[in-house]
Parts: C-alpha cells; sequence; structure tokens
C-alpha cells in the first residue's frame, strides 16, 4: 500500500460508514422488503458498497487496502474452511433444535439450491468488504490494537442485524437474543481469520459457509 491513512482519518472514515449504514439501512428494512434477488444483487451494492468505494477514491488507496488482493489467497481458503466447519455444525445444531430434528431437507425442495447459494456470495461480498475490509481495517489501523478494532466493530455488525430480525423474521425475545449471539460470534470470526491473511476472500468465503446452511436449514 503506497499510502497509509492518518489514524484521525481512518476512524473517521469507519464511523462514518457505520454510522451511515446503521441509520439508513435500518430505515431500509422498517419501510421495505422487495425479493431476496433485487435486494442482494442490486439494493445492498448501492447502499453498502458505494459509498466505500467513494470513500476509498478519496482516500487514494488501492483494493489491497480494503483486502482485494490475490495475496495469501490460499491460505484464505483454507482458514475459511477450518473455521466455517464449526459454523456449518452450528447451523446442523440450530436446525436440529428448531425442527426437533435433522431436518436437512428443510428447504432444498421448494428452492433452487444454487440461487440460495449464488445470493449467499453477493450477500458475503457486500458485507465482508464493507465490514472486515473497511470497518475493521481502518478501525484496527486507527487503534492499532487487533481486539479493540475486532469487537468494537462487531458490535455494530451485530446491532445492524437487528432491523432485519425484528422487521423482516419478526422474531421473539428468545430467539433474538440467539440470533444476534449466532452473527456476533460470527462477526469475531470473520474479523479474526481476514486480521490473519489481511485478504477478504477468507470473509467471504467463511460468510457464505456460515450463511448457506442456515439458509437451506431455516
Amino acid at each position: 500500500m503506497a499510502k497509509k491513512l492518518s489514524k484521525e482519518k481512518s476512524l473517521k472514515h469507519a464511523t462514518a460508514i457505520a454510522a451511515y449504514l446503521l441509520i439508513v439501512w435500518g430505515f431500509y428494512r422498517l419501510m421495505f422488503k422487495l425479493p431476496d434477488e433485487i435486494e442482494e444483487l442490486i439494493v445492498k451494492p448501492l447502499v453498502w458498497l458505494l459509498p466505500v468505494f467513494v470513500l476509498l477514491g478519496r482516500e487514494k488507496l488501492d483494493l489491497a487496502s480494503i483486502g482485494i488482493t490475490l495475496k495469501n489467497l490460499f491460505p484464505s481458503v483454507y482458514f475459511a474452511l477450518g473455521l466455517g466447519a464449526l459454523f456449518v455444525i452450528e447451523a446442523v445444531i440450530l436446525n436440529y433444535f428448531k425442527h426437533g430434528g435433522l431436518n436437512f431437507g428443510a428447504n432444498i425442495g421448494d428452492s433452487v439450491l444454487f440461487l440460495s447459494l449464488g445470493l449467499s456470495f453477493a450477500t458475503a461480498i457486500s458485507e465482508e468488504i464493507t465490514f472486515r475490509g473497511y470497518i475493521f481495517s481502518r478501525v484496527w489501523s486507527a487503534t492499532g490494537n487487533e481486539w479493540l478494532a475486532n469487537l468494537t466493530t462487531n458490535a455494530v455488525w451485530t446491532l445492524i442485524h437487528v432491523p432485519w430480525l425484528l422487521f423482516v423474521q419478526r422474531l421473539g425475545p428468545g430467539p433474538l437474543v440467539i440470533n444476534l449471539l449466532v452473527t456476533g460470534a460470527f462477526g469475531v470470526g470473520s474479523a479474526f481469520v481476514f486480521a490473519r491473511t489481511r485478504n477478504i476472500a477468507s470473509s467471504i468465503f467463511l460468510h457464505v459457509l456460515w450463511a448457506w446452511p442456515i439458509i437451506l436449514f431455516r
């Protein structure tokens, strides 16, 4: 990376994106519910990724500063597969308690398998570039403390899922808390693998391994 932001500017930009998403995406979830294909392929990239790349252009930093690079690509896959296996097991356990058994075919019959996988990748790209690639990396750079940056940005990551769980999934208090704990656990793991590889592919693959089984089994 040829240029490095000041700590003050890194924190300022990360805070701006986080506050923007909490307000704008929270309002969107309250007011709208479009088909998943439109939300994940069109709306989310516009709302989440566009501001990130606008700020990146103003910073005059390259794509590697948000983890878009070929460096450490294979270690990224290995890290994602290793930790992702734990999240797959987690999804199976959630499926077991929800359905009272291992209902592996819960959604395979009435949804397109590969469409769900494609949407998982689309969601992962938008969310991981924004949170781990941009927000986490800027907070980490500003604080110099990986775990402080991890836990701080993960708090925002968890909060931003509250409107979806409340207004779209309409969960009660118990399921809401469980889902937030699961979401938070994933957020910590995603930032952890990104910090090891500095390649956003690790977080994207991990996100898919976390989200896809939950989509299939829910």
